[in-house]
C-alpha cells in the first residue's frame, strides 16, 4: 500500500513479470528494501528475521514460533513485543476472547501486518542464496507462483473486512457493528465475525479465493461452525467469492439471511 512500493510496478506488465523484475531481481529497490529497514530499526537482525520468517510461513502461535526458531520463550516474548511496538507484527485474538484470555501470553495469533513484508519473508528471505546467484526464473516458477493464490487469499480476507467496514460506516448492514475480526476455537474458524455492542447480533463472513465457484458444501460447513446462543439475537451470513457462486447458493441466499459479494463488487 505504500506509494513508494507501488511506484515500482508497471501496469502494462503481468503480475509475474512485475514480481520477477521488482522483487526477485538483485539491484531492484524492493529486493533489499526490507533488509534495509530492519537494519535501521533493530539490532540482532538475524534473530528478528528468523521470527518474522516463521510467522510469515504460518507459525502463528507462540509455541509454534518457539518450535520453529528454538529461541528461549522468555526472550522470544520480548522480541515479539519489540516487533509489535514497531508495527511489524500484531497479536490477533478471536472475537470470542475476553480480557482474561488476551492477558494470557500463550493466547492469540501473531501476524505480519504489512503485506509486502509478509511476501518478502515468505518468498524472498528463504531463497536469498539462489536469488543472489541469479535464479530469478526458478524461484518464481517453483517457489512463488505455486503458492501465490494461497498467499493472496489472506490479503483477500483483509479486503473483505475493509469492505464491511465501509458498509458499516454507510449503515448498509443489518446492524451497526462495534467489533470485527476473525473467530476460532479448537476445531473451527471463521474468516470474519462482526458483532454489536451487546454481542446479540452476529454477522459471519466466509472468503473464498479460489478458481471454483462458492458452492453449497462451503455454505453448509460455514453454518455448522457457529451457533447463536442468544435467542433474541440474529445471525447473518455474508459470502465473498473470487469466482462467483453456484446456482444452489444463489437460491439459498434468497431464502435466508445470506448476502453474496463478488470480487468485482469489492473494488467498485
Amino acid at each position: 500500500g505504500l506509494p513508494h512500493y507501488l511506484k515500482q510496478f508497471d501496469d502494462s506488465l503481468s503480475l509475474g513479470e512485475n514480481i520477477r523484475r521488482n522483487i526477485l531481481s538483485r539491484g531492484s529497490i524492493l529486493y533489499s528494501e526490507v533488509e534495509f529497514l530492519m537494519r535501521q530499526e533493530l539490532r540482532e537482525t538475524a534473530t528478528y528475521n528468523a521470527i518474522i520468517e516463521a510467522v510469515a510461513m504460518g507459525s502463528t502461535r507462540m509455541n509454534d514460533i518457539y518450535q520453529k526458531t528454538q529461541i528461549e520463550k522468555t526472550k522470544l516474548s520480548s522480541y515479539l513485543k519489540n516487533l509489535i511496538d514497531l508495527g511489524i507484527l500484531l497479536r490477533e485474538f478471536s472475537i470470542a476472547d475476553g480480557i482474561k484470555a488476551q492477558a494470557n501470553i500463550q493466547r492469540g495469533l501473531y501476524k505480519v501486518t504489512d503485506s509486502f513484508f509478509r511476501f518478502w519473508y515468505a518468498f524472498v528471505f528463504p531463497n536469498l542464496s539462489e536469488l543472489e546467484a541469479g535464479d530469478v526464473e526458478g524461484i518464481w516458477r517453483y517457489a512463488v507462483e505455486p503458492e501465490l493464490d494461497r498467499y493472496t487469499s489472506y490479503v483477500f480476507e483483509d479486503v473483505c473486512r475493509q469492505y464491511l467496514r465501509r458498509q458499516n460506516q454507510k449503515n448498509a448492514l443489518p446492524f451497526r457493528f462495534t467489533q470485527i475480526g476473525r473467530w476460532w476455537n479448537k476445531t473451527d474458524e471463521l474468516d470474519i465475525m462482526v458483532t454489536d455492542q451487546k454481542k446479540s447480533n452476529f454477522l459471519l463472513g466466509e472468503c473464498k479465493y479460489k478458481n471454483a465457484a462458492f458452492d453449497l458444501s462451503d455454505l453448509t460447513k460455514m453454518q455448522e461452525k457457529f451457533t447463536l446462543k442468544n435467542k433474541n439475537g440474529r445471525l447473518y451470513y455474508w459470502l465473498f467469492s473470487k469466482s462467483d457462486f453456484t446456482d444452489e447458493v444463489v437460491c439459498a441466499a434468497t431464502e435466508q439471511n445470506i448476502h453474496l459479494v463478488t470480487a468485482e463488487q469489492l473494488i467498485e
